[in-house]
């Protein structure tokens, strides 16, 4: 355990993940206050929580939907400072335990950047390259990372079938667990699930279906953890129920996988993860093909952060245990400041 250091811990946000950021947070308070820091937790709505709401934090647990639109529309109208107030005024780094909308997509990390504030993850411009799913891909595909094949709405049956052949995965462009996102294997079913996922973002990507294993790879200080593969037990795919409901998947760390592919797919995530310049942690998600080849899915810049979330268990299964991941994290954030700071 290194020094007492004071953690802003940043949770909650605006977008359909609030409940999965609140969860993560969570576990994230319990583990670094167990470890002997001093951590104020911090609502993107509601501001510095006291007390009670701590206590509350400490409870909560992820529902089987994402908020409904009404919810997160209470959320949006409130605007905490997240600088301003006494209780952050000597605070050693910021800890983001937020999950898409402006917590990921760099708004946030650019509002850090312009306080000169340390902040957990990638910087602005990386998390907006990995939020946003079609740049992420071009990046990928200049880099010779392979991916599959996509093209964004609007389309028709016929383009998409000609170009992509059906099934077809559609989803929402810029959004994080699977919200929006359907498999399309009839193409009378292309127009409603197009429909679907505009209604979390405005704008919608088509991407080739790849029949497989699902595997994830953890990223933590440039360094490749252990492959995990992600078995779906409650529905086809590794979806919002699936993800976060007891029972939804089997995940397994480390997957069992001839050692030269497990290699193979440690070397393609630290490759996605340096063409996005992510920095300090991530975690990759790929396929493995019934004919042995990777296609790299995304990359999470702020992935799940309770003990059996995917990152956590890619780095136990390394010998790294929840609370020293966490720790380790925000040290990595404070050196990085650090370092910027020398060289301005």
């Amino acid at each position: 355990m290194g020094n007492t250091i004071k953690i802003a811990l940043i949770l909650g946000g605006n977008s359909a993940e609030r409940d999965v950021s609140v969860a993560s947070g969570a576990e994230v308070f319990k583990a670094l206050k167990l470890r002997g820091h001093h951590v104020v937790a911090v609502d993107t709505a509601r501001g510095v929580l006291g007390a009670t709401a701590e206590r509350e934090l400490l409870e909560t647990r992820v529902k089987p939907l994402p908020p409904a639109s009404d919810e997160l529309a209470l959320v949006r109208s409130g605007t905490a400072e997240l600088t301003t107030s006494p209780d952050l005024s000597d605070v050693d780094v910021y800890f983001l335990a937020l999950h898409g909308g402006i917590g990921e997509d760099g708004t946030v990390q650019a509002a850090l950047n312009v306080a000169g504030l340390p902040y957990t993850g990638s910087g602005h411009m990386p998390s907006v390259y990995a939020m946003d799913k079609d740049v992420s891909k071009r990046l990928f595909t200049a880099a010779g990372i392979p991916t599959p094949d996509w093209f964004m709405a609007p389309a028709t049956m016929a383009e998409v079938d000609a170009r992509l052949v059906f099934p077809v995965v559609v989803k929402a462009n810029k959004q994080g667990s699977t919200i929006g996102l359907t498999v399309v294997r009839n193409p009378n079913d292309l127009e409603t699930a197009i429909a679907n996922a505009y209604q979390h973002d405005d704008e919608v990507m088509i991407e080739k279906f790849v029949s497989g294993r699902e595997l994830t790879v953890g990223i933590l200080d440039d360094q490749a953890l252990a492959v995990g593969e992600i078995t779906p037990l409650s529905s086809e795919i590794f979806d919002y129920t699936s993800k976060y409901q007891e029972g939804g998947a089997q995940e397994t760390f480390p997957a069992d996988l001839p050692p030269e592919m497990a290699q193979k797919a440690q070397e393609l995530a630290l490759k996605v993860h340096r063409s996005l310049k992510l920095e300090d942690y991530s975690r990759v998600d790929m396929m493995l093909d019934e004919q042995g080849q990777l296609w790299c899915l995304e990359a999470n810049t702020l992935p799940g952060l309770t003990p059996t979330s995917l990152l956590p268990q890619s780095a136990a299964a390394c010998g790294i245990d929840f609370g020293a991941l966490c720790e380790r994290i925000c040290h990595l954030a404070i050196r990085r400041h650090q370092s910027k700071s020398t060289h301005r």
